[in-house]
């Protein structure tokens, strides 16, 4: 029998995600929150678009969310019109939303009340990964549950690792993001020295990055850096949601941020200039804009 599989959230991310899960001959259904999304991905794939939560995910085998942040998903997976009181019992549910590890767990707890795995599974590569099925997928939920899950995601993901119980993949995020804040602004900085020290960036660019100072910011965003195109990626709306996500359980966990903070920061001034959308390498306008 085909698999039924319900895609909650179709946004940039989610979008494509449900696409590939279509195109793997799964049996899929879909909400968001604008209907008329959701109608479009039923035309462009295989699969049917419903107007409630309730409906879309009666008798699914997975049900699967990527949403906002922590209040989009206590909206979508609680009360009675909700995932988890419209959920099979057995159902394995997947949440691709990068948010709290404390939303992780509260619905994991109120999933096991109904016989149903929760699995937190934020995912990492941008658009570009959705598209291309090629995410990094973080897991946090039981072996039993992660097992019958992993055949699924490999759907749209290069690499799916379980990092521990519920909670565990929100705060592997938090660590990916925390790291990415610290890279790009100092890609930020170094080419924006370039550029002041009237070098030819492009090359400078092309010789170290045979070196110790590469990275997949280097290869991938160095160039539409350089040319001051912003539009490649996530934005920085969402870097700041997340960034504050990771500033707040490091306060719990007594870890200390101080360049995430700072480039939080940044990321503000980022913002005072209209670069709301903007993705994440934009920081070097900033370098630029104060000088």
């Amino acid at each position: 029998m085909t698999t039924r599989v319900t895609f909650i959230g179709l946004g940039v991310m989610g979008y494509p995600m449900a696409g590939h899960l279509a195109n793997a001959g799964l049996e899929v259904r879909v909400w968001n929150r604008t209907h008329a999304k959701a109608e479009q991905w039923a035309k462009e794939y295989p699969g049917q678009a419903f107007e409630t939560v309730a409906d879309a995910v009666q008798g699914a085998e997975f049900v699967m969310t990527c949403v906002g942040a922590d209040k989009d998903l206590i909206e979508v997976y609680e009360g009675e019109h909700g995932i988890i009181a419209n959920a099979a019992d057995g159902a394995v549910l997947i949440d691709h939303t990068t948010a709290t590890a404390d939303v992780a767990e509260r619905l994991a707890a109120a999933a096991g009340s109904r016989n149903q795995a929760f699995i937190d599974a934020p995912i990492s590569g941008g658009q570009q990964g959705a598209e291309k099925g090629q995410l990094t997928v973080m897991c946090g939920g039981t072996d039993a549950a992660f097992d019958k899950a992993r055949p699924l995601i490999d759907h749209y993901a290069r690499a799916v690792t379980l990092l521990g119980p519920v909670g565990s993949g929100q705060k592997t995020k938090m660590v990916n993001q925390i790291a990415i804040a610290g890279l790009v602004q100092g890609l930020s900085e170094a080419l924006h020295f370039a550029e002041k020290a009237n070098l030819d960036v492009t090359k400078v660019v092309d010789v170290i990055s045979k070196g110790a100072a590469q990275s997949w910011q280097m290869e991938n965003r160095s160039a539409t850096m350089i040319a001051g195109e912003f539009d490649h990626g996530f934005a920085v709306d969402w870097m700041r949601k997340d960034l504050g996500i990771c500033l707040a359980e490091a306060n719990k966990v007594n870890a200390s941020l101080p360049v995430t903070a700072l480039v939080d920061q940044f990321y503000g001034d980022v913002q005072a200039m209209g670069g709301r959308r903007w993705d994440t390498s934009s920081l070097i306008q900033r370098l630029r804009k104060l000088r």
